[in-house]
This record gives structure tokens, C-alpha cells and sequence, in this order.
């Protein structure tokens, strides 16, 4: 068994609205949603004032104006948000270097081996976010638990502007009435599939052998039983290093598949400006495959890609190898698309030999 770790999951309390809130004080105590106002917008965040009309992240815009109609819509202001995360990190840092970032606002420590001698990870976690308070004048909640995925529920537990423990002899009586919609993975389609069997917490899935789940959800059944039963020997990865870089955006009007070179070309050129991001800080990585995404009119998604070698010499190119993937799109000539997305995956090291494939 490996040996028991000490990890806390760091979760800022409604990040994009607060930075805003706290950076206008005439926003203070109103619901402000963060998001540009149209027909195709969606929520990038809300404050819990706007939180408590049912406003809630990727939301349509629209949708969130009818529930709130008294919200403050403010456009989101990404570099700002980075700033702020930067900020946090360096907080995170003076503890321990074992920081997996999920997200702008989100990240695992592990604290078993910290930098100080704080006594505790809850000691650790409760300086942390008085660290943030007074450096950011923002609230962060957290958890503190023995594994990642107990740390992530846990930090919920208590939001906002918390933090919650579980102790190891804690965890079997925590999970026994936990909902199965709690644990990771588990949606409202596959939810359903197990309520549909009688499975509604975790106590439930205890009392089945693992092969009984496998042969109703495969593979993943066994992961869910690993999960019922407090198992996650998953460690904190401090290089997250990406595995798909992409663009995507919603255009103001539909449009055709042939008249999107001209999105196709920007969103080429914002992805292609994130991998020469990434290839400084990966110098040894280079990319095989290109990924075109599109989602019609009535919201079906398609996805194209080619596998090549070598990778795309610029943003000029990159846009060049999107647009002919559209001729592998078999719909309609007249068929109307909503988004369009370029992508790059399949990342190698530079020295794996990677023979040189034709486009088509």
C-alpha cells in the first residue's frame, strides 16, 4: 500500500466574480455574472448573490438574464484572472512545489513533506487562505483529506470561505451515505443507470464485488468501486503537461462550412501563439496531430483530424491543414454551423521517429 499522503484542494469561492466584485466596489453584495451579453453567450462565472436566483457557470447568457434580471453582467477579463492566479501560486509555493493546477482557480497540494513546519495540512490549508485574504482580498475554500479526490469533494464541504477535514479513520463513515453524484465521473446519464440498479450511495456499491459493477459500466466500474471505498492512490502531478491545445469560439451569426476561413485563420493563429506558450516551457515536445471541431446549428458536435508528420510550420499552415479537413465533413452543403474550433494533439518528443503521413 502507498504510503498515506496529506493533500488539500484549494477551490477559490466564485473566482471571476469576485476579482470583479473586489475590484469594483459598486459590485459589492449585487449578483454579478460573468459573461458578455448576446444570444450565444455563456456564463464564464456568478456571484453567489447570483447564484442563489439558479444562476450557475455555462449557462446560457440568456437563460441567466431571465433568472436574474437585476444581474450585473461584466465581460470576462482573462488576464486580469491569470494575474490573480499567479498571485495564489506563489502562496502555494512557500509550502510545498507539489502543485497540480486543475484550473485558473483550483489546484492539489501535496502537503505530506511540506516546507514549513506548520504541525498539520489543516494548519497549512487555514494559513493558506488567510494568505490569499489578506494578499488578494479574496475567500478561498479548502479540503484536507488523504487522497485527491477525497481532498476535492471535501473542499466543497464548507464553501464558500471554509475548509473541511477528513481523517483517514474518518473516511469509511464519510463515504458510507456520500451520493454516488458526488464522486467524480458520475453524471446524470450514468446517475440514472445506477439508480436504475438500486445504486444510489456509496454504501450501495460496497455491498456488490467489483465484477458485478465491471459488467454493467466496464472498465470504469471498477473504478467506481475503488472510489466507493475511499481508494485514490492517484499522486499530485506538478507539470500538467497539456495534451490537446485549441481555440474554439461561437460565431454572432450561422454559418456555412465553406465561409469559415476567415474564423478558421484567427482561431489558428490563437492556438498556434498557445503552443509556442507551451514549447517554451516544453521545449522538447512537438505536435502530430491536427483537430478541427464543429458544432452545427442544432448543437451536433463533429470532430475532424489528421495525424502528420512534420508538425505545422506556423499559424499560416495550421490554418491551411484545419480548412481541408472540412472536406471530410459529409453533411449537407447547406448545413449551418454555430462554432468552430482548431486544435493541436498527439504530442511526441522530438526524438520519437515519426514517419511523414500524407493529409488525406
Amino acid at each position: 500500500m502507498p504510503t498515506p499522503r496529506k493533500i488539500i484542494h484549494v477551490d477559490m469561492d466564485a473566482f471571476y466574480a469576485s476579482v470583479e466584485q473586489r475590484d469594483n466596489p459598486a459590485l459589492a453584495g449585487r449578483p454579478v455574472v460573468v459573461a458578455r451579453r448576446g444570444a450565444r453567450s455563456v456564463v464564464c462565472a456568478a456571484s453567489y448573490e447570483a447564484r442563489r436566483f439558479g444562476v450557475r457557470s455555462a449557462m446560457p447568457a440568456l437563460h441567466a438574464e431571465r433568472l436574474c434580471p437585476d444581474a450585473v453582467f461584466v465581460p470576462p477579463d482573462f488576464p486580469r484572472y491569470k494575474a490573480v492566479s499567479r498571485q495564489i501560486r506563489e502562496i502555494f509555493a512557500r509550502h510545498t512545489d507539489l502543485i497540480e493546477p486543475l484550473s485558473l482557480d483550483e489546484a492539489y497540494l501535496d502537503v505530506t513533506h511540506p516546507k514549513q513546519n506548520l504541525g498539520s495540512a489543516t494548519a497549512i490549508a487555514t494559513q493558506i487562505r488567510a494568505a490569499i485574504r489578506d494578499e488578494t482580498g479574496l475567500t478561498a475554500s479548502a479540503g484536507i483529506a488523504p487522497n485527491k479526490f477525497l481532498a476535492k469533494i471535501a473542499s466543497d464541504w464548507n464553501k464558500p470561505d471554509g475548509q473541511f477535514v477528513l481523517k483517514p479513520h474518518q473516511v469509511d463513515a464519510f463515504l458510507a451515505s456520500l451520493p454516488l453524484t458526488r464522486l467524480p465521473g458520475v453524471g446524470r446519464v450514468t446517475a440514472a443507470r445506477l439508480q436504475s440498479l438500486g445504486l444510489g450511495d456509496c454504501a450501495d456499491v460496497r455491498k456488490l464485488p467489483v465484477e458485478a459493477i465491471e459488467q454493467v459500466l466496464g472498465r470504469w466500474g471498477r473504478r467506481l468501486h475503488e472510489l466507493a471505498h475511499g481508494i485514490d492512490y492517484s499522486p499530485v502531478k506538478p507539470w500538467r503537461i497539456a495534451s490537446q491545445i485549441s481555440s474554439e469560439d461561437t460565431f454572432a451569426q450561422d454559418l456555412p462550412l465553406m465561409a469559415l476561413d476567415a474564423e478558421i485563420q484567427r482561431l489558428a493563429q490563437k492556438t498556434w501563439d498557445a503552443w509556442l506558450r507551451e514549447a517554451q516551457k516544453h521545449p522538447g515536445r512537438m505536435t502530430r496531430t491536427v483537430v478541427l471541431k464543429l458544432k452545427t446549428a442544432d448543437f451536433r458536435v463533429l470532430t475532424r483530424s489528421i495525424t502528420r508528420s512534420p508538425m505545422p510550420r506556423d499559424a499560416v499552415e495550421l490554418a491551411e491543414v484545419a480548412k481541408a479537413l472540412r472536406q471530410r465533413v459529409d453533411l449537407p452543403a447547406d448545413t449551418l454551423y454555430r462554432l468552430a474550433g482548431v486544435g493541436l494533439a498527439g504530442f511526441v518528443e522530438k526524438d520519437d521517429g515519426v514517419q511523414q503521413l500524407g493529409l488525406f
